[in-house]
């Protein structure tokens, strides 16, 4: 199944200049869903994985269904104020200021595997949070799997360049 032809492109949004990449179109299609859900699986069925992280908010969807289908627990990491318990947190980065992650600290055991996941990966920066994240509470991580992929944002190099997998159904160049 082409998951990237069932993408919906939306210009202009959420601000003019931008090209959003709508994976509500495939999530909304069981067989589209189940398709991307195998799909984003298999490079990690046999790793060992006990842990999916997903980045709030589409990576939740993702990461649960993940989770199920390689028998592991589920990991929210979520913006600022939304986690009731304590928190490991961390500031980063965006094109427009700066924004901060947060994960429960008991989410991980030190040494489990843990495998990344979000719909899209554009300039790295959340991924990049989210790994250093779950890495500090002494996850191991086994990759970083997203829906789609936007390269020329750089976003695959800036997590490979720290010696982080990365996987991507497809990809879209800019337009």
């Amino acid at each position: 199944m082409n998951i990237k032809v069932q993408i919906r492109t939306i210009s202009d949004f959420p601000k003019p200049g931008i090209v959003f990449r709508d994976i509500t179109t495939v999530l909304k299609d069981r067989s589209s869903f189940k398709a991307t859900i195998d799909q984003l699986a298999k490079p990690y069925v046999e790793l060992g994985v006990r842990k999916v992280a997903g980045v709030e908010s589409r990576g939740f969807i993702l990461a649960g269904a993940l989770a199920f289908v390689l028998g592991a627990g589920f990991v929210p990491i979520r913006k600022k104020g939304k986690l009731p318990a304590e928190t490991f947190s961390l500031d980063y980065e965006l094109e427009y200021g700066v924004d901060r992650l947060e994960m429960h600290a008991d989410a991980i055991e030190t040494g489990e595997k843990v495998l990344l996941v979000d719909d899209l990966i554009a300039t790295g920066g959340t991924a990049e949070a989210s790994c250093r994240l779950i890495e500090r509470a002494g996850g191991v991580l086994v990759g970083c799997a997203f829906v789609v992929d936007l390269p020329h944002l750089g976003g695959r190099q800036r997590l490979m360049q720290r010696g982080w997998n990365v996987f991507s159904l497809c990809e879209f160049q800019s337009e």
